[in-house]
């Protein structure tokens, strides 16, 4: 199966993972909002994130930079929210791509490839 954002399969070039951030809730020592108070304060819950991370492959240079393109385009102000699912199926609901981060190097073989990272966020107050 392949792995979709918003029905396009933005990252099935090569190889990828799907991980989740930390879940919960948000916390701070209670002293940061007031000076002497004990214990920790809850701020709220934190807002789920969804990490993608792998390799971009292509035929040529040209075909990688289409590929490049095709993901950033979906990076928008404000986000577009959309599904997210993953390559077993598993599915997220109104997530945001806010984040793309490439590898500092592109790898030239047979083919061109280079290594990511993608942040997909719920926003809890869009």
């Amino acid at each position: 199966m392949a792995s979709t954002f918003k029905n396009l399969g933005l990252f099935n070039s090569g190889p990828h993972r799907f991980a989740l951030k930390p879940q919960g809730l948000s916390v701070i020592p209670a002293w940061h909002l007031n000076p002497g108070a004990p214990g920790t304060a809850i701020l709220g819950p934190l807002e789920l994130a969804v990490v993608v991370t792998g390799r971009l492959v292509a035929a040529s240079e040209a075909a990688l930079w289409t590929l490049r393109d095709a993901i950033t385009a979906q990076l928008t102000n404000p986000p577009q929210v959309g599904t997210l699912i993953d390559h077993h199926g598993r599915q997220w609901t109104n997530m945001s791509f806010i984040l793309f981060a490439e590898d500092d190097r592109t790898d030239r073989a047979r083919a061109v490839s280079i290594a990511y990272t993608a942040t997909f966020l719920r926003f809890l107050n869009p």
